[in-house]
């Protein structure tokens, strides 16, 4: 007698589901994002963002009280600032926006994870990530300001420095900066393959770092190669990367799991501006179910092989998980 397969039997009620499940999403794995501005009592919404906000220092600590209590272990600086020059000092300025909070964030919450995003983009007049002379964005002249950025940042509390820039040899000469100042407990999360993506828009938007003339494909990733991600990774974990990222997310699924599987230091994921902001936009429409997406979406990340995921969602998914 011929016997039928029959996978449904392990789909026929919630409590069997939960317990054949093969990817689970925790709280432990969340990382928020936030935006940091000059000024007091401000808490102010991006319009290209619904429910994300820009923070004051004061008003952070407000806000760090919730995702604390949520259990999320972590969050991702970003500083905004009208003052911006060709240079981007205000990113390694030792009073600048994001080491004014970062300063008050460890005092306030010691136990919490503290990550700076590392770049010069949300600085420069220009909003490109580096220095430019005569249309080009020149790299070892960027790599000097951005391992200034990154050792101001974590001499003022930052626990993790994320350099963002895609740079070559960023990784390394921040490393070697860290140890020879003693920040030898200083963590780099690298963002290793990143991609020229039309998914940062509203990102954009909310930081003011759209680049004044042509675009970023020089230094970022083309999202048609899979295998240079590969070498990217390969070359930031050999200088020094603790951690190393893909973004975006949900369309690079395919290297986060390259990634994860062929490497063995944790891989973090960035669920970015453009994902976020198209599920929420469909969700106020009434076009789709916005708990059911975002943990479908949120889930593939991890599924993939994402240990941890940089998302606006976070303290949605706290409260859901």
């Amino acid at each position: 007698m011929d016997i039928i397969k029959r996978p449904r039997r392990l789909r026929t009620g919630e409590w069997i589901r939960r317990l054949v499940r093969e990817t689970r999403l925790s709280v432990d794995e969340l990382i928020y994002p936030i935006f940091i501005v000059e000024g007091e009592g401000i808490k102010r919404e991006i319009p290209s963002m619904p429910g994300v906000y820009y923070f004051s220092s004061d008003c952070l600590m407000r806000e760090l009280e919730e995702v604390q209590s949520l259990g999320i272990p972590g969050v991702l600086l970003f500083g905004v600032t009208d003052k911006k020059d060709d240079v981007g000092s205000g990113a390694y300025d030792d009073n600048g926006v994001v080491q004014t909070a970062l300063k008050q964030c460890k005092r306030n919450f010691p136990q919490m994870i503290f990550m700076a995003d590392i770049c010069l983009c949300e600085y420069t007049s220009h909003g490109h990530c580096g220095v430019v002379r005569d249309g080009h964005v020149l790299n070892d002249p960027s790599v000097e300001l951005i391992v200034k950025a990154a050792l101001s940042c974590a001499d003022a509390g930052a626990d993790v420095v994320a350099p963002s820039d895609m740079m070559d040899g960023r990784v390394g000469e921040i490393r070697k900066a860290l140890d020879r100042n003693g920040l030898t407990d200083k963590a780099i999360m690298a963002y290793s393959a990143k991609y020229s993506s039309a998914f940062y828009g509203p990102f954009r938007d909310a930081a003011g770092s759209k680049p004044a003339f042509g675009d970023r494909r020089g230094y970022q990733m083309d999202f048609c190669n899979r295998k240079e991600a590969l070498r990217e990774v390969r070359l930031d974990i050999d200088e020094g990367a603790d951690i190393i990222m893909v973004k975006p997310a949900l369309a690079y699924l395919d290297i986060i799991r390259d990634v994860s599987e062929r490497f063995d230091v944790p891989v973090a994921a960035y669920n970015v501006s453009g994902e976020y902001s198209m599920i929420k936009a469909a969700a106020q429409k009434g076009w789709i179910d916005e708990r059911a997406a975002v943990t479908e979406s949120v889930t593939a990340i991890r599924r993939a092989g994402a240990g941890i995921i940089i998302t606006y969602f976070a303290k949605q998914l706290a409260q859901w998980i």
